[in-house]
C-alpha cells in the first residue's frame, strides 16, 4: 500500500479596507476545507463593513466534495453577512466541478446579480417572455 503524504491547504490573506483576498494554494479537500471556513468566518466576524471576499483559486490542486460543501456554506455566510462572494482565476478543475454539480452559476454570481427584474412587479413569469423548463408531471413522473 502507497501512503500519500497528507493534503495540505495554505491561505493567504491580504486585506485593503474593504476587501478581502484569501489565495488558496493546494488541496481543498476533507482534511483541509474546515481551515478555509474558519478563515472566513474570521475575517466576516472582524470586518462587518467588508464589501468584497475574494476567493483566489489558482493554486488549487484539488478540490473534492468536502471542499465544495465548503464553498457553499461559505456563499451563504457571506450573503448573510451582506459581502460579494468572487471566486477568482478558477482551475479548471474547479470549473469542471462547479458545472459539473449545478453549483457555477450559484457560487459566481451575487443574489443583486441573479435577480429577476419581473419578480416581486406582480408580472407572471409564464407570460413575461421568459423561457421555462418542462417537467413531467403525474404518476410516471421521475422528479
Amino acid at each position: 500500500m502507497t501512503m500519500l503524504p497528507p493534503a495540505h491547504l495554505r491561505l493567504t490573506t491580504v486585506d485593503t479596507e474593504d476587501t478581502v483576498r484569501i489565495e488558496l494554494h493546494g488541496e481543498l479537500d476533507y482534511e483541509t476545507a474546515d481551515s478555509l471556513l474558519t478563515e472566513v468566518t474570521a475575517v466576516l466576524t472582524a470586518r462587518p463593513r467588508l464589501h468584497d471576499l475574494h476567493l483566489h483559486c489558482a493554486g488549487l490542486d484539488n478540490v473534492d466534495s468536502m471542499g465544495l460543501s465548503i464553498l457553499l456554506m461559505i456563499r451563504r455566510r457571506v450573503d448573510q453577512a451582506g459581502v460579494r462572494l468572487h471566486l477568482d482565476d478558477r482551475p479548471t478543475t474547479l470549473e469542471r466541478l462547479l458545472i459539473i454539480t449545478g453549483s457555477l452559476e450559484y457560487l459566481t454570481t451575487s443574489p443583486t446579480d441573479t435577480a429577476n427584474p419581473s419578480l416581486g412587479t406582480g408580472e407572471d413569469p409564464r407570460t413575461s417572455g421568459e423561457a421555462m423548463t418542462a417537467r413531467p408531471t403525474g404518476p410516471d413522473s421521475t422528479t
